[in-house]
This record gives structure tokens, sequence and C-alpha cells, in this order.
């Protein structure tokens, strides 16, 4: 019984984290924009994609230690503070620029990110099975 309360501990502390990571994406956007931008699934997914492409390599090359794992994602928090950090000159932009860059990249992660292009659907498809048989 302890076993399963902490599961259920630990995957409430993470849904939660989620839960908050998309709340403050909102605010800010809404912040800085003035506007609600509903294309954080995109960001969310292209990350999860990511992780699990990280974490395949990191296998793949024999990298199971733990202590490694977080030495890699330093590394990789290290490269993506640097390139926002490099990005951080569209702040100094005017207003319009901005919502320009935005509207540039939330146009490019649904070229990136989109569902349809990911998962398509073949015209007439149905799903398998006999929906008689239940």
């Amino acid at each position: 019984m302890t076993a399963f309360f902490l599961q259920q501990l630990i995957n409430g502390l993470t849904l939660g984290a989620v839960y908050g990571l998309i709340a403050i994406g909102y605010t800010m956007v809404y912040g800085i924009i003035g506007m609600i931008n509903f294309a954080h699934g995109e960001v969310y997914m292209v990350s999860a994609y990511l992780c699990a492409i990280g974490l395949a390599l990191l296998s793949f090359l024999g990298i199971h230690s733990f202590p490694l794992l977080i030495f890699a994602t330093l590394v990789f928090t290290i490269v993506v503070t640097g390139v926002y950090g490099w990005g951080d000159r569209a702040h100094r932009l005017p207003a319009a620029a901005q919502l320009d860059a935005a509207g540039a990249a939330d146009l490019g992660y649904r070229d990136v990110a989109d569902p349809a292009e990911l998962c398509p659907a073949e015209p007439g498809a149905e799903p398998a099975g006999d929906p008689d048989a239940a």
C-alpha cells in the first residue's frame, strides 16, 4: 500500500508540474503580446519527442548512469539558455516586430508538430475489429 501511495504521489507532483509549466507559458505569452495563444501543445509535443530521442540516443551509446543523464541535461540546459540569450534581441525590437516574431514562431511550431501530418488518417479508414461482436 505504501508503494502505491508513493507512486501516486510522484504521479500527482509530475502532473502538477506540467500544469504549472503550461500556466506559466500562457501567462508569459499573454503578458508579452497581450493575446492568448494556444500553441503550447505543439511546443510540449516537440519537447517530448526531443527528450525521447535524446534518451534513446544516450541509451544506444551505452549511457545508463543517472549522474551522466543529469550532466547531459545540464549541458542541454546551457545550450538552450544560450540560444535564448541570442534570441533575446527580439525583445528589444518594436512591438510590431515582436508580434511578427511571435506569429512566425507559432507558425513554425505548427509546421513542425502538426498532428495531422504525424499520424495521417487515410480516407475511408475504419476501426479494426467487428463492431457487432460486443
